[in-house]
C-alpha cells in the first residue's frame, strides 16, 4: 500500500510494533469494557477546572474511536521508517517530546479559539493523535516524492499520496480533530527543527532505551524478511511477473546512474545508456565479428543481407526468465547473446525496443 516504505514489515521497528500492539489492543479492551471508557476521555475542562491532570495521560495514548484507531495505526506503520533510518531512542524521543509539546500547545490553541469565537473546547478525540500528525513533518521534509502514475493526465499520484489520504481521513473524522493535527505539526516543526534546543531537553534516556533493549524490545522485535523469495508463495505469474521487472527496474536504474557518472565528462550521445556501444550486434548485425569468406562466385559483388548471429552459449534460465516476462524465444535469444548474458540489459533493450 505504502510504496515509501519498503516492504520489510516491522523488522528493526520494535516502538513501532509496540505502539500498534498495545494500543490497539488497549481499545478493544475499552470497546469490550465501556463503563471504562470515561476514565480515558481527552477532557480539557476536567484537566484546567477539575485539576483531573492524569487525563493528560490517560486521554492521550489510547483511541476511544475504531477508525481513529485504524487511521492512525495505519500511519504508525507507514512511519516505522523513522525508528530505522534515527534508531529506536531518537524515535522515541521524538514521540515524547512531541507528545509533551502538543499538550501545551493544545491547551493554547483551545483558548485562541474561545477567544477568537467565544466557544469553549470541551473535549478533544482521545489517543496518540498529535505526535502522529507530527511525524508528518520530517515524512514531508525528509522523504523524496517520486511519481507513480497520473489521473487524468494532470493528477499526478506519488508514492506519498496514500499516507496523506489516509491522514486526511483521520483529520475529517471528528470536529476538533483538526485542532490536534495542528497541535501536532507544530510540535513536530518545532522538535524537528530544535528550536530552543529541544531535543537536549526532552529526550528519552540512555538508561530507559538500555532497560526497554533488554526488556521490551525482545518481545516486540520482528525477525529479518526473507529476501531470498521476494516474489512469495502462491503469487500468481502476473505479479511474480511484474515484481520481476521492478526488481530488474531498480537494478537497471542503479546501472543507468553508474554509467552517467563514469561519463559524466564525455558528450552525451542520445541518452544515458549508448545502446549503439552496448547492443553492436542487434543495431549492425555481423559487424563485430570475424568477416565471413564470401562464395567465389560472389566475389564481384558486395552482399546487402548480414550474417546472422553466431550461435554464443546462453543460459536456459535466463532465457526462461525473458520468455516469462512475455517476451519471444528468439528476441531473447538475441538480446542475451548481444549482451554477453546481462539479463538486465538485455531486458531493458527489449522493453525500449
Amino acid at each position: 500500500m505504502f510504496t515509501s516504505t519498503g516492504s520489510r514489515g516491522l523488522y528493526k521497528a520494535p516502538l513501532c510494533k509496540g505502539l500498534l500492539l498495545v494500543l490497539n489492543g488497549l481499545t478493544v479492551m475499552l470497546i469490550l469494557l465501556p463503563q471504562y471508557q470515561d476514565m480515558f476521555v481527552y477532557s480539557l475542562q476536567a484537566v484546567a477546572h477539575q485539576h483531573q491532570v492524569w487525563r493528560l495521560l490517560c486521554g492521550r495514548l489510547i483511541c476511544l474511536d475504531v477508525k481513529d484507531s485504524f487511521c492512525s495505526s495505519l500511519l504508525i506503520y507507514n512511519f516505522r521508517i523513522f525508528e530505522r533510518r534515527f534508531g529506536t531512542r531518537k524515535f522515541a524521543s521524538f514521540l515524547l517530546g512531541t507528545w509533551v509539546l502538543s499538550a501545551l500547545v493544545d491547551f493554547l490553541l483551545a483558548h485562541a479559539f474561545q477567544f477568537l469565537f467565544e466557544y469553549e473546547v470541551e473535549e478533544l478525540p482521545a489517543g496518540l493523535l498529535a505526535p502522529v500528525f507530527s511525524l508528518f513533518v520530517p515524512f514531508y521534509q525528509s522523504i523524496p516524492r517520486m511519481p507513480v502514475t497520473q489521473v487524468l493526465g494532470h493528477i499526478h499520484i506519488t508514492n506519498k499520496t496514500l499516507v496523506y489520504i489516509v491522514g486526511l481521513q483521520l483529520l475529517t473524522s471528528s470536529p476538533f480533530m483538526w485542532l490536534l493535527a495542528l497541535s501536532g505539526l507544530i510540535s513536530g516543526g518545532l522538535y524537528h527543527s530544535n528550536a530552543l534546543w529541544l531535543q537536549k531537553v526532552v529526550f528519552v534516556p540512555v538508561w530507559v532505551s538500555s532497560v526497554g533493549k533488554y526488556i521490551l524490545e525482545p518481545l516486540f522485535s520482528s525477525s529479518q524478511p526473507n529476501d531470498e523469495t521476494p516474489l512469495g508463495m502462491g503469487a500468481t505469474l502476473d505479479i511474480q511477473r511484474q515484481q520481476r521487472m521492478d526488481l530488474l527496474d531498480q537494478q537497471l536504474l542503479l546501472a543507468q546512474y553508474n554509467e552517467a557518472r563514469r561519463n559524466v565528462r564525455r558528450q552525451p550521445q542520445g541518452g544515458l545508456l549508448q545502446w549503439t556501444r552496448l547492443f553492436p550486434s542487434l543495431r549492425h548485425r555481423g559487424q563485430n565479428r570475424p568477416p565471413v569468406q564470401p562464395h567465389p562466385e560472389a566475389q564481384t559483388h558486395q552482399s546487402t543481407q548480414p550474417p546472422l548471429l553466431e550461435n554464443s552459449p546462453v543460459a536456459e534460465e535466463q532465457v526462461a526468465r525473458l520468455v516469462e516476462m512475455g517476451f519471444s524465444r528468439i528476441d531473447a535469444l538475441e538480446a542475451l547473446r548481444a549482451s554477453n548474458n546481462d539479463i538486465n540489459m538485455a531486458t531493458n533493450f527489449l522493453l525500449q525496443h
